[in-house]
């Protein structure tokens, strides 16, 4: 049987629409700041009456917030980024080398994606006879970011337009007694994390929980994922959390983006790009 490939698309199939819309999401990545009009259409090379009715629409979707003057991307637009993570396999790539991390350090692991201002759970591998949480957490469960250190790694691994955003806008409340109270407090924190590449938070999320968290990068550096292990205090001080868990966490997330990496070649091979 002779195989069947897709047909080429023919000009009159395209809808030019679509792709000046996804131009224009795309122009906010290559800067670091809210966008006028007049900006976004310099960049995609649009009219400016077209560059304006695409911004309002984006505007109204939710994708995009605007002061009535300059434009800049909501973090719902990271919905979009999360669907082509699944649509890669992270979960099946990340699994088998989280499963080797929990086995050599006897503890739990997870894999989170940032989804708005919350973290999204991908990977999430327990140790039966070892459950200290209180919250009940399974893949899919989200949460907020900034009382975890998977959420941390994610937050200071945005830009710095989008982290000055998120500081003004996310409600700090203290979690537990431990947790951080406010937006200047916790920038101080992610500045801290973003100079050391992995964060530990001690009992801020839940009581009797530790967790230490390094970021996964894309092959251009940008972080979209963070690994973590939890315990209960029990097992370690923070100080034996970053001597005993430090290097197999970075170990692990390095084999991930390895093999993401090789995954990405390989489909961009195979499609002639």
């Amino acid at each position: 049987m002779a195989s069947r490939e897709a047909p080429s698309p023919r000009k009159g199939d395209l809808i030019q629409s679509l792709a000046r819309g996804l131009a224009i999401i795309r122009a906010f990545g290559d800067a670091d700041r809210d966008l006028t009009v007049t900006d976004v259409a310099r960049i995609t090379g649009i009219t400016r009456a077209a560059a304006r009715r695409f911004l309002l629409t984006l505007t109204e979707l939710g994708y995009v917030r605007t002061d009535g003057r300059t434009f800049a991307l909501r973090p719902t637009v990271l919905e979009l980024g999360n669907s082509y993570l699944a649509s890669m396999g992270l979960a099946e790539v990340a699994r088998p080398h989280m499963e080797n991390l929990v086995a050599d350090v006897g503890d739990s692991s997870a894999l989170c994606v940032l989804e708005g201002d919350d973290v999204y759970y991908v990977v999430l591998l327990r140790v039966p006879s070892r459950q200290v949480m209180a919250i009940n957490v399974s893949v899919g469960t989200r949460l907020p970011a900034y009382p975890t250190s998977m959420g941390r790694v994610l937050l200071a691994g945005q830009s710095d337009a989008w982290l000055v955003r998120y500081l003004d806008r996310a409600v700090v409340r203290p979690v537990t007694s431990y947790t951080v109270e406010s937006s200047a407090e916790l920038k101080v924190i992610l500045d801290q994390v973003r100079q050391d590449d992995y964060a530990i938070v001690d009992q801020e999320l839940d009581i009797g929980l530790r967790s230490i968290a390094v970021p996964i990068r894309a092959a251009n550096g940008t972080v979209f994922a963070s690994v973590n292990v939890s315990m209960h205090t029990s097992r370690r001080t923070v100080e034996q959390m970053r001597e005993e868990l430090l290097g197999p966490l970075r170990r692990t997330a390095r084999m991930i983006e390895q093999d993401l990496t090789a995954i990405s070649r390989r489909r961009d091979r195979s499609l002639g790009r």
